[in-house]
């Protein structure tokens, strides 16, 4: 082979495999991030965009979910192992605790974090405002 064939033949593999693998290095994976829902604003997400919400009946700061028994079975205690933000977040306001299951919750601003059961989609917010102590998280 020539040096020019040679030559094409690198650059065309550099093509294909900085192609290939591109969309990873641009697209950064969050464990928590930010989104918007019409009336209720700006609001945290999980790393799959799902909704993460407050229980008014927790003490912040506390280290203690007031949710526990059947109520963690509609709302799951959200725990990321690691925290990755984008930007206009900080890692340093979230934490976590041990729960009294045994099990690990992370916090933001000293607030535990849960899912909602019924949330099956992301963007859901069906649990906001249930009872009147569900709230979607402002970031």
């Amino acid at each position: 082979m020539t040096s020019k064939t040679l030559l094409a033949l690198a650059l065309l593999a550099t093509f294909v495999v900085g192609s290939a693998f591109g969309d990873e290095a641009i697209e950064p994976s969050y464990t928590v991030k930010i989104s918007t829902g019409g009336a209720l604003g700006a609001f945290l997400v999980d790393g799959e965009g799902m909704t993460l919400y407050s229980f008014a009946n927790d003490a912040p700061g506390g280290n203690i979910s007031a949710c526990i028994d059947d109520c963690a079975e509609r709302w799951l205690p959200f725990f990321a192992p690691e925290i990755e933000v984008p930007a206009e977040l900080k890692a340093t306001d979230f934490n976590g605790f041990v729960r009294d299951d045994g099990t690990i919750q992370t916090t933001y601003k000293g607030w535990p974090l849960y899912l909602y059961f019924e949330d099956q989609v992301p963007g859901d917010v069906l649990g906001h405002g249930l009872g009147g102590v569900w709230s979607v998280v402002a970031p």
